[in-house]
């Protein structure tokens, strides 16, 4: 049984999103009206997951996950509003460590939760699966805990393997396309904000979001990054050391205008589930571009999105990069294209930069 925690200040949240998780036959749930009331209840109940709300007076959200991280890390799904206010504050939580975040229902609550429960569902049940980083804020939670109370975790031990990679950058550069979901800002910042002012080649992500999230998105990845970074939000032509966000609410695809790359949005594909949809960033640029310059990275993320195509540009030539099992939050995307034997690369979180600087180093 998956023991669940609800926080909410709302009552009537409380009572919907308790009777959504009570009809499911592998959830126990307990509640918690206020921030204060999560931390006393935290260490007896035990949650293997929380739901938070993020406005909630007194220790709002932000604050209450922040010391669920630091006292016992659980995997969080942050309730959130879809708003500029909202986006930024739902980035700053998994900065913090939450692991996902669902859309806050607005208008008649009653009505809109129903719509809202399956993905609700799907998102908590993965959360719950989710693998927490051992090490992060680990100084923090040390100087918490009393002297001797608790043993210092190990290092995960890295299982990534690199596979004998018969590929080069061609003369004229490559293009990387990154595909990232649950868990992805905080995989996107790892990976992107190390790579310098320096590496020469565009940068095209496919990060499952809301259009609301997805310019916040990359707005903070512009503030913390070398490369500049953007959202795709009008046609937008690619150039070399440059990130380009896919706006959320629609599919980011490649084409060619003349003698020129372009990234431009596309309305959402109604035959994909996720968007903006890391297979069909993929094959649209295999469209436009020989696979031989292709380099396609899929990290953490519920589902198979992208496993498909990039197994496709793998068989076609191009380079692929899937995300190790012990640095993703959800190993289901880059897990898929490890068993359809797709990936050239598998590698742990903080070596994929390096793996990307040293396939552009000149030869």
């Amino acid at each position: 049984m998956t023991r669940l925690l609800i926080v909410d200040d709302s009552p009537l949240m409380r009572r919907l999103l308790s009777d959504i998780f009570g009809q499911q036959e592998d959830f126990v749930v307990a509640t918690a009206r206020s921030g204060e009331e999560a931390i006393a209840v935290l260490t007896e109940f035990a949650p293997d997951v929380v739901t938070l709300d993020i406005h909630m007076p007194g220790m709002d959200g932000l604050q209450c996950l922040d010391r669920i991280m630091l006292e016992r890390p659980t995997p969080v799904v942050m309730v959130s509003a879809l708003t500029a206010e909202g986006a930024e504050e739902t980035l700053e939580a998994m900065s913090l460590g939450a692991v996902d975040f669902v859309p806050k229902p607005g208008g008649a609550i009653s009505l809109e939760i129903d719509a809202l429960a399956p993905l609700l569902v799907e998102k908590v049940r993965a959360a719950a699966r989710a693998r927490l980083s051992r090490t992060a804020r680990l100084a923090e939670r040390v100087r918490l805990q009393s002297a001797g109370t608790r043993r210092r975790p190990k290092p995960a031990r890295t299982r990534g393997r690199v596979m004998p990679v018969e590929w080069a950058a061609p003369e004229d550069g490559a293009i990387v396309l990154i595909g990232t979901s649950t868990g992805g800002p905080p995989a996107l910042d790892a990976v992107l904000t190390a790579l310098p002012a320096t590496f020469p080649w565009p940068i095209l992500v496919a990060q499952h979001m809301p259009a609301s999230f997805t310019g916040q998105l990359a707005r903070r990845l512009d503030r913390a990054c070398a490369l500049a970074v953007g959202e795709v939000a009008k046609p937008t032509p690619i150039e070399p050391g440059h990130i380009y966000i896919g706006r959320g609410d629609a599919d980011l695809i490649v084409t060619r205008r003349g003698a020129r790359l372009v990234a431009m949005p596309a309305p959402e594909d109604p035959d994909r589930l996720w968007h903006p949809s890391a297979d069909r960033l993929v094959e649209s640029a295999l469209g436009v571009v020989a696979p031989e310059r292709l380099v396609g990275v899929l990290m953490t993320g519920m589902g198979d999105d992208g496993a498909e195509l990039m197994t496709e540009l793998h068989a076609r030539g191009g380079l692929t990069i899937a995300e190790a099992e012990e640095s993703a939050v959800v190993w289901g995307m880059p897990g898929a294209l490890v068993e359809r034997g797709g990936a050239a690369m598998i590698l742990p979180r903080d070596r994929i930069a390096g793996a990307l600087l040293e396939l552009a180093r000149p030869r």
